[in-house]
Order: structure tokens, then C-alpha cells, then sequence
């Protein structure tokens, strides 16, 4: 508990919990309670260790959606039209050929398939909430700007090189959609 940071504890409860395990003793609440109360507990420690950065996102879309030619849809979702594409919208159910750029907002670069010199096919599913929103505004042909904020991007919980609670940018070319199962 310790090393997870977890510094005020009720041990009468949890030397409790271990006494009536062990002894076969129907526990105070059950597996799925004590799980949910894990996650959520968890979560707002990551959300408090996560706070500057949650904090420094928001007043960026703040100010962001301001400006001329970002719109922002229900979601919270942010973008900018920067190229009008002229070709077919994807569904959820297809998959997508894009080149992009993901950056923090303070311009931190953390990925870009323009650099690699090679594209990234995936299913519209598969991804992360604002750009599986986001795709789907767009026409192949077409480059977008997402500016998407934490709740639809990897929430409170760090992500390989991306801080929890962090905002994200995405430059985004739509190259190709491959039409899923059940599509028209």
C-alpha cells in the first residue's frame, strides 16, 4: 500500500479483511464492490498526481477554442480544418490509412509517422476517443488538427512518453479508409 502511495489507511479493517478471509469468514463486501472501489480510489490518486498537467490542458483548450476556425463538438473534441478532402467519410466500422504528428500543448513531440516515412492503418475502433471522433469529420484528402482533451485521450493514467492528464494536438492526414463489415 505504501509504495503505492496510499498513506492513510484503515489497518483494524484491513487486518479485519485478512482474519476473515482466512478463516473462511464471508467478507465485509464483495470481489466486484472492493474491485470498483480499487479503480476509483486509484483513479483519483492518478487524477491529484495528475492535476498541473490536467489543469495546463484545460487552459489551453480554453483559450484554444477561441480562436478562428477551431470548432468543438459535444464531446469536447477540438479541431481545425487545415485541408478539405474531396473523398469518402469513414465509419466506425472501417479502418483508416493516416499520417500524423502528436504533440503535448506545450509542443513536446511525442510521435510522428511523417518522420518514420511510413503511414499507420488501424481500425476506427481501435484508438483512442477523440480520434475516433474526430476521423470520422473527415474526408480522405483531408487534414485536420485535433486538439483533444484528456478525457478523450489517455486520461489520468501515464502513457509511455505521454504524462496522465495531459491534453494532445494531432496534425492528421486521411489517406485511405478500407470500408469494415456491414459498411456502404
Amino acid at each position: 500500500y505504501k509504495q503505492q502511495g496510499i498513506t492513510n489507511l484503515n489497518t483494524n479493517l484491513v487486518s479485519r479483511a485478512i482474519t476473515d478471509i482466512m478463516g473462511g469468514k464471508p467478507a465485509l463486501i464483495n470481489d466486484m464492490a472492493a474491485n470498483e472501489l480499487m479503480n476509483r480510489f486509484m483513479t483519483g490518486l492518478q487524477e491529484e498526481k495528475a492535476k498541473p498537467n490536467i489543469e495546463e490542458g484545460n487552459a489551453f483548450l480554453e483559450a484554444n477554442k477561441k480562436r478562428p476556425g477551431v470548432q468543438v463538438t459535444a464531446s469536447g473534441l477540438q479541431y481545425e480544418v487545415v485541408k478539405e478532402g474531396t473523398g469518402i467519410k469513414p465509419l466506425l466500422t472501417d479502418s483508416v490509412t493516416v499520417n500524423y504528428m502528436g504533440t503535448l500543448v506545450n509542443g513536446t513531440e511525442f510521435d510522428n509517422s511523417y518522420k518514420r516515412g511510413q503511414p499507420i492503418t488501424f481500425f476506427i475502433r481501435g484508438v483512442i476517443p477523440g480520434w475516433t471522433e474526430g476521423l470520422q469529420l473527415m474526408s480522405v484528402g483531408s487534414k485536420f488538427k485535433f486538439y483533444i482533451p484528456y478525457t478523450l485521450a489517455y486520461g489520468a493514467f501515464d502513457y509511455g512518453p505521454i504524462p496522465g492528464g495531459s491534453a494532445l494536438i494531432f496534425e492528421v492526414d486521411l489517406l485511405e479508409v478500407r470500408k469494415g463489415p456491414g459498411s456502404h
